[in-house]
């Protein structure tokens, strides 16, 4: 069942690294430009403005309260910002539907966005008491609540580990099942801060396991390693692709997909004869990600874990 829930636009929106992004994939007149994860439109708005006065950006999200706020935003370029209600893992097909067989760039930026987080209607965090839910998409049948009350002790225990990186993962797994149910932020927050105090860590307790949960409720690590193929497929030759991440198994994945795309040879390091056939199809504009200034981070404390990862489509000819 679809749930309405109030629209809450960002009084002071701030989308990370917005000049990096704008510099390195150089939008220019006629262009055509993906924005797979539009949010409240922020990059979106740079892209259009600066690919004036022809230039086409098509805008997916899951979550259609951004979308919302996107078309509210974007509403100046008219017919030039087409935006749809769409995973990004569905990229090919978005293209295909619009007739766009190759494009000029393309951004993602991932994970969790600031107006998701600060709405409380949408339990993704615990600084307010809500509902356990985190799912992008209102439609996703699958919301944290269910996964915390049902899995299986060791299934959560390793569910932590892998995508919360927990060290304290079996602890809080076995707290977790004893405390059912947990129906609400504040109370999965305060059943872990019980069982998982560290003076050493200047992070809540809490932290790890809300993101392993809503990794696990959006499905977002399976949904990155679908799309990275589709948009370097999608790019026409010197088109760029733009991925920023906010954690380190995002980033992982995308810098070891750059990394194999931009070799001539994927096979073994000790492998004598290479027989693997790979080709490279990108070159990767810088080896190390870009990250925030410190002057970015002051204004905007949320984009200090923030990685940028840049790339070129090669020709193939």
């Amino acid at each position: 069942m679809k749930v309405d829930l109030p629209m809450q636009e960002p009084a002071s929106h701030q989308p990370v690294l917005y000049n990096e992004i704008i510099h390195l994939l150089q939008p220019h007149r006629s262009g055509l430009y993906v924005d797979g994860t539009v949010g409240a439109g922020g990059h979106a708005w740079g892209i259009l403005e600066a690919c004036e006065p022809d230039g086409l950006l098509l805008g997916l999200d899951v979550d259609a309260l951004a979308l919302q706020i996107a078309r509210k935003r974007l509403k100046q370029f008219g017919e030039r910002a087409i935006l749809v209600q769409s995973s990004f893992t569905n990229l090919s097909d978005q293209l295909n539907a619009m007739g766009w067989h190759q494009v000029d760039g393309v951004i993602l930026d991932l994970g969790l966005s600031s107006m998701q987080l600060d709405n409380p209607e949408r339990g993704f965090s615990f600084r307010n008491d809500a509902l356990l839910d985190m799912r992008f998409d209102q439609e996703n049948p699958v919301r944290a609540i269910d996964l915390v009350n049902n899995l299986p002790e060791a299934e959560l225990a390793d569910l932590l580990y892998t995508y919360g990186e927990e060290r304290k993962s079996r602890r809080i797994a076995r707290a977790i099942v004893q405390a059912r149910p947990i129906e609400t932020t504040q109370q999965l927050a305060n059943v872990i801060a019980k069982v998982s105090v560290s003076r050493k860590s200047r992070i809540h307790p809490a932290t790890r396991t809300f993101q392993a949960l809503r990794i696990e409720v959006n499905q977002e690590l399976d949904a990155l390693q679908k799309v990275l193929p589709q948009a370097i497929r999608s790019l026409k030759p010197s088109g760029r692709l733009a991925v920023i991440s906010y954690h380190s198994l995002e980033d992982r994945i995308v810098k070891h997909f750059f990394r194999d795309e931009s070799r001539d040879c994927i096979c073994p390091p000790k492998q004598p004869v290479c027989d693997c056939g790979h080709k490279a199809t990108i070159k990767r504009l810088s080896k190390r990600p870009i990250r925030p200034t410190d002057g970015e981070i002051s204004e905007n404390p949320r984009a200090r874990s923030a990685r940028l990862r840049v790339v070129e489509k090669l020709s193939t000819e």
